[in-house]
């Protein structure tokens, strides 16, 4: 029988309280996501090329399933504290029925565990299809053929998400069943309502929402314009003084809405509208704290799904391999690595292998005043036709000697950023020799460069410059084309007059990051000979992959096939992978725990609010029947509570959506959140919002349709209708 009446209970609980068991197993999938984290299969492909940034990133997604626990247990306490008011009176006819204490604590135990356990079992359900969701679309966003997809289940996840999740469970209903035990029957029976709210006096309110504007004022204006300053410390300044002005406004506002009553006699006259702006004032008057953490939740989790899209914007284009020639790039004994490519189980994977020698520049020999080499280089002229060619702000700032350095980025105009990388790289530039070069642009169908004994042509290294479309940049071209047809040299070296070649395709020279220069000169094989510092000279051999072995097998087996050789031949080597992959680590690290935060937060936010408006509407129900004793019909009433169910979600996410927007601008000025991708940021933005408005929509017709069943659960006059 007791056994019957507990599995009852917890089913009429699970049905009655849906919001929050719904809730649960949100959490419950993404407790299970984020501890299965290790077995999806991008992160088994990174093992391969990051095992220690890897292990890092695990060991901190167990320190946010730890902190999310916590946050959680909050949520389980406040929920399960509005589930035991709105039971008191059973609790206290049980109690007058002669059950004893310790017997309806250990009945609330058993209850709460058996809705664990449902919970569990759709959680992990719903967790274990999300997370292959997930991985298969990582998968094919990063590129099928690199990392293959194989359903997994991480039996470690279902054993922490258990333990976790039941352990929070445990502690609050042990919390709540004391507080339970030590209460008395006429507390149970007859419930408590909330203290009278202290409405303060007008002049009052409006100090605390005055205070609260001028505190979230200088809250935005440090974080516009002082984000970065004292190494972030400032930040911390911000979130508190921000969430201070939240509470403070949130308090006086909801003390002032009242006002709204009067300010239209007309309109208060008609429906319930006086009533509802007076139930909403309540609402808000007695909760103003917790109202104003909500807005907070909210706050940050705008700004961390926005963060989250701006890293997954860097999945588009990640496959990219514009830039990337080669697959592998080995160092070594020139003659011997040639060798080793050449033998018969190396082979097959080698397609359009190339030798790149690279060196510096000799210098003169001597020193200048600074102690810096005397170059050979005179590229005096090149630098006065691209002052000339400087936008005017700029070209006062280079004439007037007021800019002596130049910072290269992809916001500077492109003559700016020639100008800094040639002044960096032009007393002893790294030499490249043609036959190099050629091999490069053979691999991708280009026609050699077929240099003349007095022609170079300048490289630069597209892996490293910040610049878009570095093939074709007009300006340095115009320059060029233009000396070329004037007859006119602007570049010697060692007092011979040099032509420079314009517009030659760039790519990387290398597979990974082993040739990090900014830019070369690409010269004649003896010019080359003659030229290069021999201290400085080293070789490198690319290869690529096979076209034909890619389209059979992929590019993931055959490059593993051909890493296991390379390490059995004690060469040094990287490969294209160990980039992709560093750069796909970041993308992962710095998505998945900042959506994971982002969402839940935006998940607990509106549960708060939406067990807060749930409370207030059990202990306010009889207003409601006093109102059909005056005549309002039910569905007056009914449309009274929606748009009381609307008011209350929207005033903490206007302020949210306020502060969220203030965060997102800070972040993207001061490069915390990136867009280089400007039409790719609006479907994926577009995409998140509708995330967002969705999950507060289903809270919101959730809320509104429990509170409707709550009406009709009312004692009504009879034919009120």
């Amino acid at each position: 029988m007791f056994s019957k009446l507990i599995y009852r209970n917890a089913k009429r609980s699970r049905r009655e309280n849906l919001i929050y068991f719904a809730t649960l197993v949100v959490a419950v999938a993404s407790f299970y996501m984020i501890l299965s984290l290790g077995k999806q299969d991008v992160i088994l492909f990174l093992r391969e090329f990051e095992s220690d940034a890897i292990d890092k990133l695990l060991t901190e997604m167990n320190i946010v399933y730890v902190f999310a626990l916590f946050i959680l247990f909050f949520l389980v306490l406040f929920a399960n504290r509005y589930q035991l008011n709105r039971r008191s009176k059973e609790f206290g006819l049980y109690l007058m029925l002669g059950m004893r204490k310790d017997r309806l604590v250990r009945q609330l135990l058993t209850e709460g565990f058996i809705t664990s356990i449902f919970a569990l079992a759709g959680g992990i359900l719903i967790g274990g299809i999300l997370a292959e969701m997930i991985s298969l679309t990582v998968s094919k966003l990063v590129g099928q053929g690199i990392i293959g997809h194989q359903i997994s289940l991480s039996v470690n996840a279902i054993i922490f998400t258990i333990i976790g999740f039941l352990m929070i469970q445990f502690i609050a209903l042990a919390i709540l069943g004391g507080r339970l035990f030590y209460q008395e029957i006429h507390q149970l029976l007859y419930e408590q309502m909330d203290k009278t709210t202290d409405m303060g006096h007008v002049k009052g309110n409006l100090l605390h929402i005055l205070l609260g504007a001028a505190l979230l004022g200088v809250a935005y204006w440090i974080v516009l314009y002082r984000f970065s300053d004292f190494a972030g410390l400032l930040l911390f300044v911000a979130l508190a003084l921000g969430s201070i002005g939240t509470i403070l406004f949130m308090r006086g506002l909801g003390k002032l809405l009242g006002l709204l009553a009067s300010l239209s006699k007309h309109k208060s006259l008609q429906g319930l509208h006086t009533f509802t702006l007076r139930q909403f004032q309540e609402n808000v008057a007695n909760r103003s704290t917790s109202v104003a953490v909500t807005s907070i939740l909210i706050t940050l989790s705008i700004i961390l799904i926005a963060n989250g899209a701006s890293t997954i914007l860097s999945l588009d284009g990640l496959y990219n391999r514009n830039s990337s020639v080669y697959d592998f790039t080995v160092n070594g004994d020139s003659q011997k690595v040639e060798e080793f490519l050449s033998t018969g189980k190396m082979v097959s994977y080698v397609e359009d292998a190339n030798l790149l020698e690279m060196g510096k520049m000799k210098d003169e020999g001597e020193r200048m005043e600074d102690g810096m080499p005397l170059s050979m280089v005179d590229w005096s002229k090149l630098k006065e036709q691209l002052t000339i060619a400087l936008p005017a702000p700029y070209k006062e700032q280079v004439l007037s000697g007021e800019m002596q350095s130049y910072d290269i980025s992809s916001e500077n105009p492109e003559a700016l950023n020639l100008l800094g990388v040639l002044e960096m790289d032009t007393i002893t530039p790294h030499l490249i020799p043609e036959s190099s070069y050629n091999g490069l642009l053979k691999a991708i169908g280009e026609q050699p460069l077929n240099l003349h004994s007095d022609e170079i042509a300048l490289y630069f290294n597209p892996d490293f410059m910040p610049m878009e479309n570095l093939d074709q940049m007009p300006v340095l071209n115009g320059i060029l084309e233009k000396a070329v047809k004037e007859g006119r040299s602007l570049l010697s070296i060692d007092d011979q007059a040099i032509i420079i070649r314009p517009s030659i395709p760039m790519r990387g020279l290398v597979a990974d990051r082993s040739v990090e220069i900014f830019s070369a000169f690409v010269v004649p094989d003896p010019m080359f000979k003659q030229l290069v510092n021999p201290d400085t000279y080293a070789s490198y051999w690319n290869f690529r992959i096979p076209q034909k072995m890619q389209a059979q097998q992929g590019l993931m087996k055959p490059m593993m096939e051909a890493r296991d050789l390379l390490k059995s031949s004690g060469f040094a080597f990287e490969s294209y992978l160990q980039n992709f992959g560093r750069k796909l680590f970041y993308i992962v690290a710095g998505s998945y725990t900042v959506l994971y935060m982002g969402f839940l937060f935006l998940i607990i936010a509106c549960t708060v609010l939406a067990l807060q408006f749930l409370t207030q509407m059990r202990q306010t129900g009889r207003r409601y029947v006093t109102l059909s004793m005056l005549g309002a019909k039910r569905q007056q009433m009914k449309k009274s509570m929606q748009k009381q169910v609307l008011w209350t979600f929207l005033l903490p996410m206007f302020l949210a959506c306020v502060s969220g927007a203030v965060g997102i601008k800070a972040m993207i000025s001061f490069v915390v959140v990136q867009f280089e991708d400007v039409p790719s940021l609006y479907p994926i933005a577009f995409a998140f919002a509708c995330m967002v408005i969705f999950i507060v929509a289903i809270y919101g017709v959730a809320v509104a349709r429990s509170a409707e069943h709550e009406i009709d659960q009312l004692r009504w006059k009879p034919n009120m209708d």
